[in-house]
């Protein structure tokens, strides 16, 4: 019983840690915001029902490295009064390699 409960913290916090993120690295984008809340939520939703503890330990690492890749490594690009786009990394992006999307895809309509 115990270790259930810890777990359903785990899933809380894991939860929780991916939904800031998200927040963190789309402020501004209500597109993106809305859009990866649902998916967070939908990916929770569809685990809920599983009960066995190695399983579900696999699904909270999978969550923190989300939730790190998602603070850490995604950047997003605003286009700027000269029709370029602009990236500002924060402190959080300190060593990650940017890759620059081509200009096909940036000319995709969302």
């Amino acid at each position: 019983m115990a270790a259930s409960k810890a777990l359903a913290t785990e899933a809380i916090t894991a939860y929780r840690s991916l939904l800031k993120a998200t927040r963190k690295s789309f402020a501004g984008d209500t597109v993106m915001l809305e859009g990866s809340a649902a998916e967070v939520r939908k990916k929770f939703e569809e685990n809920r029902h599983v009960t066995d503890e190695p399983e579900i330990r696999k699904l909270l690492d999978e969550a923190r490295e989300a939730s790190d890749f998602i603070r850490n490594m995604i950047v997003q690009a605003k286009l700027n009064e000269r029709g370029g786009y602009e990236v500002k990394a924060s402190k959080d992006h300190a060593g990650a390699t940017l890759e620059v999307p081509s200009e096909e895809l940036l000319k995709k309509p969302a």
